[in-house]
């Protein structure tokens, strides 16, 4: 964020009054918005703690809406809201059931944010296994057997990391003809599995 002037600070993006204040110290125009979240909330029924499901309700529909409200004023016509979600949650799966309704709901929103706040670019990445912290954390001693399996199996032959996404983030910012997208980036996990 310093090599490019860029502002860079540090609060719970979920506090809403707190990503209101944030937006109104911003200088305008201002180019581009990357918002990314946390991992996904996976619980069977059974186990369900619907406290942590609002908290994912929030983070991951919520928080794009409140940003987009913010932003309108500040990003430059043409510029981006970027945002980023999964792949994971097309899947059916027991305790998917929370995270499928809002990797579902993601696509929609980010098409009608598009044509609302056009000519602000609105898209959105959605990715499959990316070879992060957060991953790991969520793997814990999986990790390792995770990463071989996606090497041997994706069409890549390799396992995707940050650096693929970020190539592809760059690139709906850059190109001004992309607007209500979503952009999959899995190295071709959907296509081999079920």
């Amino acid at each position: 964020a310093s090599e490019l002037g860029a502002v860079s600070t540090a609060f719970d993006a979920t506090d809403f009054e707190r990503l209101g204040r944030f937006f109104d110290e911003l200088p305008t125009p201002i180019d581009h918005v990357l918002v990314t979240g946390p991992g996904p909330y996976y619980a069977p029924l059974a186990e369900f703690d619907l406290g942590k499901a609002r908290r994912d309700v929030e983070a991951h529909l919520l928080l794009p809406l409140e940003v987009a409200r913010n932003a309108a004023s500040k990003v430059r016509a043409g510029g981006t809201l970027l945002f980023m979600s999964g792949t994971g949650g097309r899947r059916t799966a027991t305790g998917f059931a929370l995270i499928a309704a809002l990797t579902a709901a993601l696509p929609a929103m980010t098409k009608n944010l598009a044509l609302e706040l056009a000519p602000i670019r609105v898209n959105l990445i959605a990715a499959g296994f990316v070879d992060t912290p957060l991953s790991a954390s969520l793997l814990g001693g999986q990790l390792d057997a995770r990463r071989e399996q996606l090497r041997t199996t994706l069409p890549i032959r390799r396992v995707v990391g940050p650096t693929d996404i970020a190539a592809l983030a760059v690139h709906l910012m850059a190109n001004t003809a992309i607007t209500g997208g979503t952009y999959d980036i899995d190295g071709g996990q959907q296509l081999v599995e079920n």
